[in-house]
């Protein structure tokens, strides 16, 4: 008698060796499309599969796991889990596992190119290109560079620890709250100060919040924290969007206390925040001279991408089989 392979269910497009890999083991059903799929289409895709490999967009929770009695695993090809339930999943008996060294690198390099992009009037300087006005060099577009200016990072983990490396060699001098220091093995370590809030707000150039998601960093950059940050300073957020307040980052711009904001990530997108908004402030998308955006490409190096799905199959490889997954941070009876 032919034994039934069990299903697993990729949400979104993935490199083709990914396919490969579970093919074997699987009866793949998988989005060959770039878009999302709505969360129907993935429930009613989910209902009858074994595994599941989630993306950014897929928000699951307790009401998506009740319609999936079989799953096994919640495998996401990301690190941050701000949309994800594992205490669900940790009930109902279902791993979840995450991606959580690979992102790192090319998320320190964006924050990076978004520093030099906002403090050079990058997309300005193309804009002016582009409409046909250039007739050669004129003293415009002065802005900042990094070297000798001061960064100053909330929060030194893997991302801002990497952040700060690259910083530090384009010369800038990089301070640093969180509550524990580096390790002292940390090549890096000598090139970093750790500061209080109120010396990184009235000291830095440039300040990028790298901290996780939690009721307690939720809109920790809001309209008071705003009002302390020093005056002509550049804001850069590639972490979570909705630990900043946009509608405060608007007003901060407008009122030209703050000078710049560039983000890779926005609070319409943590899709578990009821209260979250439905779009990107209005006024933050029609400033184009003090602002610099990206859709969320953090991690979107080919090669990064491609071994992210790939652990991400592992872990869906490992659950089926009975073991722990490599990238399980749960544990279930």
């Amino acid at each position: 008698m032919t034994v039934a392979k069990p299903r697993a269910l990729i949400t979104h497009w993935v490199h083709p060796e990914v396919l490969r890999l579970l093919d074997p083991h699987c009866e793949v059903i998988f989005n060959p499309a770039r878009d999302t799929w709505s969360r129907k289409r993935v429930l009613d895709a989910a209902r009858d599969c074994d595994a599941l490999i989630a993306f950014m967009p897929d928000a699951i929770d307790d009401a998506f796991l009740a319609h999936c009695p079989r799953l096994k695993i919640v495998a996401a090809a990301l690190k941050g889990a701000d949309n994800f339930d594992i205490a669900a999943c940790t009930r109902r008996g279902v791993w979840f596992s995450r991606v959580p060294d690979l992102l790192t690198v090319p998320t320190a390099e964006l924050a990076i190119a978004l520093m030099l992009g906002l403090g050079r009037h990058l997309l300005a300087g193309d804009d002016h290109i582009r409409s046909g006005t250039f007739h050669g060099w004129r003293p415009m577009l002065y802005g900042t560079g990094l070297a000798g200016r001061v960064l100053g990072l909330v929060g030194l983990g893997a991302v801002g620890r990497a952040v700060a490396e690259r910083a530090a060699a384009f010369g800038m001098q990089v301070l640093y709250l969180d509550p524990a220091p580096p390790a002292a093995d940390w090549p890096a370590a000598r090139l970093v100060e750790a500061a209080s809030m109120e010396r990184l707000l009235a000291e830095s150039d440039f300040f990028l919040p790298l901290v996780h998601l939690t009721p307690d960093t939720h809109h920790l950059v809001d309209a008071a924290l705003l009002a302390r940050l020093k005056p002509g300073a550049l804001l850069v957020n590639v972490g979570r969007g909705s630990v900043l307040d946009e509608a405060a980052v608007a007003a901060s711009l407008a009122a030209g206390h703050l000078a710049g904001y560039a983000a890779d990530v926005f609070e319409m997108e943590d899709w578990a925040l009821d209260g979250r908004p439905r779009a990107i402030h209005p006024a933050l998308l029609a400033d184009r001279t003090r602002t610099l955006f990206t859709p969320h490409i953090g991690s979107a190096v080919d090669e990064a991408r491609r071994r992210i799905a790939l652990e991400a199959a592992e872990n869906v490889l490992d659950a089926l089989a009975g073991r722990r997954p490599r990238g399980a941070i749960n544990d279930i009876g």
